[in-house]
């Protein structure tokens, strides 16, 4: 196809035509017409007026009630469903109503996933961006995935311990002795954190608690348990030293209101995250707090499927930004000629240059604000032809206006936002890249967030009398490139 991965031409803008109502019945029911890319369903009231429903599916019939009122458009619950759509499922979790940590629980699997490639494809292209025609999905396991989650405590006036995760577009606290997405020695754990929690002096001086499960260096994994402690109580670190001896685990109290200390309650552990760096095994020390992909099965893809879309010879230079503990910098470090690093902490960086000496690796790491590019990565940008950005939310904006005006071959883009990620692609196609391939990975199952990869090269490198007409277009364009585009939640 011949306009595959690029630009296209505006579209002069129409008049908006009237939104044509959904079909209401006799008895007040809606229809739901599609999905919103938040996962809610989309109807229209007799007035044309846009209408969200919680927990509804395309082709259904719903009665609804209104729990809030907008200008545009009004947000509504299912007060009784009278029609099932095909793709609806018994959700798997027991709080699936209740819980706002999966809100796409009642929809397949195959619907979630196909709803998220839709989405991107749909956000790309409002930005007049045509995707390949393939468009794979990166899936694994959609139960027992997550490895690291953060579960809120709370104290009531009556003194009753809660634990669990946020109700939906909500403060309150859902109790849970079970997760379904919960990685299963971390689910284990809940009814034990739950009587830990109401034997302690002080519950109401415990935040939350951060549970991470790790490979370790022997044959067992590890269960690392952080303690949000906001007030120090001797008698309560007794207690989860104590614990973590009867549950062999890794404990540690994050200290403080403002300002915190980690603090580990015995030996501190060496935790580290095992992946596969195609010629060999890698082993990344990683220590909590730092990021980490909550899917390993989806990490280890989106690495395989990178490595297979570069296709590198040993001749490449790459530049890996927002590089954290070496994820994709060590994973791709013995196909490449050099490897350039660059995080935002320099803890990470720290860990990252230790994490290259482990494995053998040989690999520049360095310290810079990327949020602000500067001198510094104006210069190590022209000294690399590969660029690999792993931004976080907000994605990549000033860094994806500078390659459109570089000299890079290609950039290879890990994005946790679609949204952010079509505002800095048609940065990079306006400055002569092409969009090549791009894959919807599920990292977040029965949720409706979702994770990408683009890779993005230059058919034939600009001229410097084309780069400067594209900086003189940029700047025409300004306005356009920078407005808002809508997206779901991480």
């Amino acid at each position: 196809m011949a306009m595959l991965g690029k630009r296209r031409v505006p579209t002069v803008r129409r008049e908006r035509q009237p939104a044509t109502p959904t079909a209401k019945s006799d008895d007040g029911s809606l229809v739901i017409e599609r999905l919103a890319h938040d996962g809610r369903g989309v109807a229209r009231d007799v007035g044309g007026k846009t209408v969200f429903v919680d927990a509804a599916l395309p082709g259904e019939r719903v009665e609804i009630a209104i729990h809030r009122q907008r200008k545009r458009y009004d947000e509504a619950h299912i007060r009784q469903r009278l029609s099932d759509a095909a793709s609806r499922v018994e959700p798997p979790c027991v709080y699936a109503t209740r819980c706002g940590g999966c809100d796409l629980q009642h929809l397949s699997v195959d619907g979630q996933r196909e709803h998220k490639r839709q989405v991107l494809i749909d956000l790309l292209k409002r930005q007049a961006i045509e995707a390949p025609d393939e468009v794979p999905m990166l899936v694994g396991d959609s139960a027992g995935y997550r490895r690291r989650a953060r579960l809120g405590v709370k104290c009531d006036a009556q003194g009753h311990v809660h634990l669990g995760f946020r109700a939906r577009g909500s403060e309150q606290l859902v109790d849970i002795d079970s997760c379904h997405v919960l990685a299963s020695p971390l689910a284990a754990l809940l009814p034990k954190l739950r009587a830990q929690l109401e034997s302690l002096e002080a519950p109401r001086h415990v935040g939350h608690l951060e549970l991470l499960l790790t490979d370790s260096d022997g044959d067992d994994d590890i269960i690392t348990v952080v303690v949000r402690q906001l007030r120090d109580v001797p008698e309560d670190e007794q207690r989860w030293r104590a614990f973590a001896g009867r549950e062999r685990l890794a404990c540690a109290l994050r200290r403080g209101r403002q300002s915190t200390d980690l603090v580990w309650l015995g030996d501190q552990p060496r935790l580290v995250t095992a992946i596969d760096g195609g010629r060999r095994q890698l082993s990344l020390a990683l220590a909590p707090g730092d990021f980490l992909q909550v899917n390993a099965e989806i990490n280890q893809r989106l690495i395989d499927t990178l490595r297979a879309w570069l296709a590198p010879r040993g001749s490449e230079r790459l530049l890996d930004l927002f590089a954290g503990i070496g994820n994709f910098s060590l994973a791709l470090a013995d196909d490449v000629a050099s490897v350039t690093a660059v995080e935002g902490s320099n803890e990470m960086v720290e860990r990252l240059r230790d994490n290259a000496d482990h494995n053998g690796l040989s690999v520049s790491a360095l310290q810079a604000d990327l949020n602000d590019p500067g001198a510094t990565i104006e210069d190590l940008i022209a000294g690399h032809d590969t660029v690999l950005l792993d931004p976080p939310r907000d994605g990549a904006d000033a860094l994806c206006r500078r390659l459109a005006q570089s000299d890079v071959t290609q950039v290879a883009y890990i994005s946790c936002d679609p949204a952010s990620l079509a505002r800095d692609a048609a940065h990079l196609l306006a400055g002569g890249f092409v969009l090549s391939h791009l894959a919807m990975a599920d990292m977040f199952p029965h949720t409706a967030h979702l994770e990408s990869l683009a890779l993005f090269q230059r058919p034939v490198r600009l001229e410097r009398p084309a780069r400067s007409a594209y900086r003189e277009r940029l700047r025409r364009q300004q306005g356009d490139l920078d407005s808002p585009v809508s997206g779901g939640k991480r």
